[in-house]
């Protein structure tokens, strides 16, 4: 049976590691605590947040023991890894519901039941740090030229990196010091993004404590073309079904790239890995074979096998032309707003088809534009209430984006 690092390496998640060898030899003989921070930068996860979500479900599936650290505290600076401008900062109630939100997620995912996980909050230590102390006690070990030569620095260095900012992270690194003195966290997992705030917090120990630490990376979540995936038109594919449908996330899985689909089976479902390289292995039109079950074993994860079982019902149904059920995409518009008519483009940006009249009229132009599976190639057309059948409206924008409209 494979420990959980050959699990990890196998599936493609791993990217950077600290002490390799110690870090295989240490899988191979204990089972040990470690952590992943979650800023709660939303009131959701999102699909970027899954992979390591996925990784943590890995781990514990081995006997391994996971801390869940919500950054109430880290998140009322914000990380600035990967932002080219400040994050917008929150207030303390936002931040503490979005924690609660966090926390009910992950507990989806994760078994928090005896003592198997943990979740823990920053906030407990970093609101009421005294400053002085903590320049002292942590400031101290910290190399300025060595922090600005950092990735997650450079790239904001031209347009301005606040102090608030550079603050960030020796808080990260004392977050790893602090789990370590309570509960025996030996490593920090998380986004490559994080290489930089994880290999300090590693330091941070093994110079102030003498012990042994260790941090691991993963691979980000991108398509074929190294452009992060999780990214719709509506913004963010998040793992909250009032955010996003499990109708909008499974066909979202269901249209990705050919070239991603064994890649993203290896690193956000559970089907073992022969399953996995035969899927991947699949060839032209039968690749969508592949896509149907990863949309499907996603989104029952994420939701439960339900919502994915009405979810590819509707998706297959649309597919056929037929009828689809209640999983689409809906929103209801009064039928008095009907009574003299809506222009087409006014519905599409209602909806949230189209951002503004413009891309509509665009949309239309290009005859990307279906209504009641008829193409729209007017953009003056004007819809009254003898366009809906049974009270309901059928758009379809390009292929694969359905949204119905329903007469209030």
């Amino acid at each position: 049976m494979k420990n959980a690092f050959e699990v990890l390496e196998e599936r493609g998640f791993i990217a950077q590691m600290t002490h390799e060898t110690q870090i295989r030899e240490l899988f191979e003989k204990e089972k040990i605590t470690f952590y992943i921070g979650f800023d709660p930068t939303a009131d959701s996860l999102h699909v970027g947040h899954f992979l390591t979500v996925m990784a943590m479900a890995h781990m514990q599936r081995a006997g391994h023991r996971p801390i869940c650290l919500m950054g109430g505290g880290t998140g009322m600076i914000g990380d600035p890894t990967g932002k080219t401008d400040m994050r917008k900062m929150m207030t303390t109630d936002t931040i503490d519901y979005n924690v609660e939100c966090f926390k009910k997620q992950l507990s989806h995912f994760i078994d928090f039941t005896n003592d198997k996980a943990i979740i823990v909050n920053n906030a407990d230590w970093i609101r009421n740090l005294n400053y002085i102390d903590f320049l002292r006690e942590i400031g101290v070990h910290f190399s300025v030229n060595r922090m600005l030569a950092a990735d997650c620095f450079k790239t904001r260095m031209e347009k301005g990196l606040s102090f608030l900012e550079f603050n960030y992270m020796l808080m990260q690194a004392n977050d790893f010091l602090e789990l370590n003195k309570k509960y025996d966290c030996i490593m920090q997992l998380g986004g490559n993004d994080q290489w930089s705030n994880i290999i300090e917090g590693v330091d941070l120990i093994r110079r102030k404590e003498s012990k042994p630490a260790f941090g691991m990376t993963f691979q980000l979540l991108t398509n074929s073309e190294g452009k992060k995936m999780g990214k719709t038109e509506k913004g963010a594919v998040w793992l909250d079904p009032e955010k996003t449908s499990p109708y909008e996330f499974y066909q979202y899985w269901r249209n990705i790239g050919d070239k991603d689909v064994e890649k993203c089976l290896a690193l956000l479902t559970f089907l073992p890995m022969e399953e996995v390289h035969r899927l991947g292995a699949l060839k032209d039109s039968e690749i969508n074979k592949a896509k149907e079950v990863l949309a499907f074993e996603l989104t029952k994860i994420v939701h439960n096998e339900e919502e994915a079982t009405k979810a590819q019902q509707a998706a297959r149904a649309l597919f056929a032309g037929g009828t689809a059920g209640g999983s689409i995409p809906e929103t209801i518009i009064s039928a008095s707003n009907l009574d003299d008519g809506m222009n087409i483009l006014t519905i599409l940006t209602e909806v949230g088809l189209c951002a503004s009249r413009a891309e509509g009229r665009r949309l239309v132009q290009q005859g990307g534009l279906k209504m009641n599976e008829s193409k729209v190639d007017n953009f003056d057309l004007v819809v009254t209430k003898d366009d809906f059948k049974n009270g309901l409206l059928m758009l379809q924008k390009g292929k694969k984006v359905f949204h119905q409209i329903k007469l209030g």
